[in-house]
Formats: C-alpha cells, structure tokens, sequence
C-alpha cells in the first residue's frame, strides 16, 4: 500500500470522525474506514490520501483529446490517472483504475511527473482517466512544480467539488475540461452515476471561471437514457449565462462500456439536433466529439462562419487565424488561448487528408 499523505480538505468530528471537503459528497468518515472515492480514509481523527504518488495510468495525448480546442492548441500533454472515484458511472471506460479499491500504481513524485513530462516534449500535465478532485492534494504539488518548470496544467473533471476545493485549486489550475453526463439530469445522474444533481458542479464551473480558469464543457450523450433536448438545453443556458456564449461546448458520443453494454452508440442524427439546440440557445462554439471527419468538429469564425480552425479528431488540420487569433477571412476575433505552435506537425492528420 501507498504511503499515506497527509490530506489538507478535512474538518474533524465529533467521534473521532472527519468530514471530507474535497467533493460535493462530504463524506463523514469514521476512525479507520475511507470515503466513497476509497482513497481517502481516516487515521486517528485524521484524514489522509492513500494514492498520493501513485500513478495507475499516465500517457502523452494532444490537449485536444481532453478534450480542450480553445487551449494551448497543437501541444502535448503528459496525462496522469489514479486510482479511486467520486462516482460510480455504469458505462465508465476506465472503469479498471476508476472503480479499483486497492491502492495501486508506480511511485511518480510530483518531481518525477514534472522530469517525465519534460523528457517526453510536453507543455502541460492533465489529471485524467480519474477523478482529480480526490486526489487533489497530489495534483496540486504536481502543478506547482509543472508551473515552476513552465508548464501549464489543467483538470478533466466531473466538477462534483466543493467550495473548498475551487478555492484551493482555483489560483493554481490554468484551464479545466468539465464533462456532464446526460446534460445533467438529476434523474440519470442517480440512477447511472449515483450523484445528486447537478448543482454542485454548476457552482464549481463559475468558480474556477471567476478565478481565472479556462473552462470547456462536455456533455456525454448517452441515448434514449441521457439525450433529453430539455436537459441539454438547460444545460446550455447554464453555461451561456454562467461562463458566456463563447464557452467551448462539445457533445460527447458514447459507446457500450462497462455494466452499460445494451445500448447502441449515440446516432450522430442525435448529436446534431442537440447541436442545434445548443446554437439556439445561444452558445457560439458548440462541438461533435468522437465522430471523427464531421464537420463540426470546426472551428468556425462566430462572425462570418468561414473556418478558423480545421480539425479531423484530436488533430489540427488547417489554422486560418493570424498572429492575434483573428479571422484571416473577416478580421474576427476567436476566443482561443494561445496560438499554434509552429513546429505542430499533424502527422496522423496528413496521413489521413
């Protein structure tokens, strides 16, 4: 087993217990028992975190793959997973390390995650493949080494926090992907996530856009159980007033995984009503993901509607935007961080073009 790390969300109880502040589940953990996410548990009226250097999962992957398409376009990042979760998704694709209760995983000090990164021609490091808030006390000493070294670092997230998470984490992250499940459904989140609604996470999303984060949202539609218009829509109005209308938006399409093998993947004939549901409601940059070669996959200039960034998957094809990300066509501004760095070659791109 890991060596515990002492855990910095916590309040003690009464008991000998603690309460975890670290997500939205608040669990009250008693004297030698862990929380929901397994991965938290209680010594001796303290909390600690279990899986602190302790990477199951890490991998190079673009940046557009977490997914974010209007961050740092065109650079790599080094992914890191842990073990454990804070939900209990019944179609989760990394259910192996997810859903894994014993601590397990290669010793990666937040040094050696840094060193790796760098070796491997990275500009950033992404906590992914679980859910980062439980072990945030681990990622944020990865992300102030990943800062000191000059690079960037970003969350892919359920965004069940807590106040007291967004406040820890908020000052330190630079961009966060937050993906919603079936719009946000109180009812399919219960029933295939076992979370309460989605009140929590639309609190963290506003948060973290407050202090200065990148935010991009994501919406897995899971169909006939998790592709209501209603809830998509609502979900869309959510983050319009909440983030803004240029909010990177993308509509995820799922396929049978885990315990959830019995229904087909999402039509794309799906995908693109509730894409048009989302552009009526407002939002500017609405995105397909995993329907490789679809034309919205795009991005596309909010004021003339030419293409400003061309895309085939997790792959820049062509950029038409000048130095101040401008459309070269009429001179409109798109909301992108950064530019594309000029030694990007899209090799897997070419090869399929």
């Amino acid at each position: 087993m890991a060596a515990a790390h002492p855990a910095t969300l916590f309040e003690t109880a009464p008991g000998g217990k603690v309460r975890c502040t670290a997500c939205a589940r608040y669990c009250v953990v008693p004297d030698g028992s862990h929380g929901f996410c397994f991965v938290r548990r209680n010594e001796g009226g303290r909390l600690v975190l279990l899986s602190y250097g302790r990477a199951a999962a890490t991998q190079v992957d673009p940046v557009e793959k977490k997914p974010l398409s209007h961050f740092r376009p065109g650079t790599r990042v080094f992914s890191i997973g842990t073990v454990g979760c804070n939900w209990r998704c019944q179609y989760c694709q990394n259910a192996e390390i997810s859903q894994e209760s014993e601590i397990v995983g290669r010793e990666l000090s937040p040094a050696a995650a840094v060193r790796r990164a760098l070796e491997l021609d990275c500009q950033g490091v992404t906590f992914t493949y679980n859910e980062p808030t439980i072990f945030i006390e681990y990622a944020l000493d990865v992300i102030r080494e990943a800062h000191r070294k000059g690079l960037f670092a970003n969350f892919v997230t359920n965004g069940y926090m807590t106040p007291e998470a967004v406040e820890l984490i908020g000052g330190e992250l630079d961009a966060i992907s937050v993906d919603f499940k079936g719009s946000g459904e109180e009812g399919f989140m219960r029933r295939y996530i076992s979370a309460k609604g989605p009140a929590p996470i639309l609190t963290t999303m506003q948060g973290l856009k407050e202090r200065g984060v990148h935010v991009e949202v994501t919406d897995l539609i899971v169909p006939e159980v998790g592709d209501s218009e209603g809830a998509l829509r609502s979900l869309a109005r959510e983050v319009r007033d909440r983030l803004g209308a240029s909010t990177p938006f993308h509509l995820l399409r799922w396929h049978p995984d885990y315990k959830m093998m019995d229904l087909p993947e999402t039509p794309v004939a799906t995908l693109e009503r509730l894409h048009a549901a989302a552009t009526e409601e407002g939002l500017r940059y609405v995105y397909l993901g995993n329907v490789w070669g679809h034309p919205l996959e795009h991005t596309y200039c909010a004021h003339c509607g030419a293409i400003a960034v061309e895309r085939y998957g997790f792959f820049i094809r062509s950029w038409n935007l000048d130095r101040e990300n401008r459309c070269r066509r009429c001179g409109g501004s798109v909301p992108i961080v950064g530019r594309l760095a000029e030694e990007y070659e899209p090799t897997f791109a070419h090869a399929v073009a």
